[in-house]
C-alpha cells in the first residue's frame, strides 16, 4: 500500500524529527553536524523557508521550519540525502542513515508554537547532553545560543527576523 503524501501548507510551521536509523549515531561529530547545518541552511535559502528552532542531538534531530510554497520533502530531500552519503563516504560505510523517512508534524496554534520553540532548545539539556541552562547558552549544536546572539554557525548569515 503507498504511503499517503504529506501535508503541504505554505507558510505552516513544522516540526521535523529524524532518527537514527536502529536508534544509532547520525552524527559522529562536529564535521557532521556541521555539514548537516550546511547543507540545510543552504536549502532553506533556495526555498525561502524559515528555521524557527533547531536542535541535533548525536542520534536525532529537531527542526522547526516555517515553509515557503515548496513543500517540505522537496526541502529535506537534498539535505538528507547529500548528508547520507557524505556520511557513508566519511565514515567507510554503506545503507540507510536515518530510520524512516523524517517525521513532521503541523504547528497550528501560537500557544503550541511558543511550547515547541522551547522543548527543541531544551532537548540538551533534558537528554543530559549538558548540565545546566547556562551552558545551553553556550551549546553550539542547537539555535539558543544563536537567538541569545552568543554563537553563529561558522559562514551562516544572520538569521531572518520572524
Amino acid at each position: 500500500m503507498p504511503r499517503r503524501g504529506r501535508l503541504h501548507i505554505p507558510g505552516g510551521c513544522y516540526h521535523v524529527i529524524g532518527r537514527g536509523l536502529e536508534r544509532r549515531y547520525i552524527f559522529e561529530d562536529a564535521v557532521d553536524k556541521r555539514d548537516f547545518l550546511s547543507r540545510f541552511g543552504d536549502n532553506l535559502r533556495r526555498s525561502d523557508a524559515q528555521c524557527l528552532a533547531w536542535a541535533m542531538m548525536s542520534n536525532h534531530y529537531h527542526l522547526l521550519i516555517r515553509i515557503g510554497v515548496l513543500p517540505l520533502a522537496k526541502l529535506m530531500a537534498p539535505v538528507l540525502g547529500g548528508y547520507a552519503g557524505n556520511y557513508n563516504r566519511r565514515h567507510c560505510r554503506s545503507g540507510y542513515v536515518t530510520q524512516n523517512r523524517f517525521t513532521s508534524i503541523l504547528c497550528d496554534e501560537d500557544s503550541y508554537l511558543f511550547e515547541l520553540i522551547r522543548y527543541i532548545h531544551l532537548n540538551p539539556l533534558r537528554a543530559e547532553v549538558i548540565d545546566s541552562f547556562a551552558e545551553l547558552g553556550r551549546y553550539q549544536w542547537t539555535g539558543h545560543a544563536g537567538i541569545l546572539g552568543r554563537f553563529r554557525q561558522k559562514g551562516h548569515k544572520r538569521a531572518q527576523k520572524v
